[in-house]
């Protein structure tokens, strides 16, 4: 499973990188991965016209979009727009951010997994 890792390089600029979670095959109940110690759960709700300028993340965390969509733009320019389904691991908790914002003008329902 590939899912987007946004980072700080040692540049202090913002990056994108795709990161590959390998999954091992359980049988019946699917391919898992290896677990993933975390320290607590968020549930959120952002406006349909979200638009948060540059920021950090507050700290390591993965988001999973469950409706909705997001934008981010990462320092070094690029851009990636993330969906229903996707998985974004945050750890730019220092160096110059992200910025992120809605595309469709929809509100969007995500949960953070806190890893710090």
């Amino acid at each position: 499973m590939i899912i987007t890792r946004i980072y700080t390089g040692t540049d202090g600029e913002t990056y994108f990188e795709d990161v590959n979670f390998p999954l091992k095959d359980h049988g019946m109940i699917g391919f898992m991965s290896d677990p993933i110690d975390t320290k607590s759960i968020i549930f959120r709700e952002t406006a349909a016209d979200y638009d948060y300028k540059w920021h950090n993340a507050p700290s390591r965390r993965y988001m999973i979009i469950l409706e909705g969509d997001v934008k981010f733009t990462v320092s070094s320019g690029e851009e990636r727009s993330f969906f229903a389904g996707d998985v974004v691991l945050l750890e730019d908790t220092d160096g110059k951010g992200h910025y992120s914002q809605t595309i469709s003008n929809t509100v969007r329902k995500s949960i953070f997994v806190l890893l710090d």
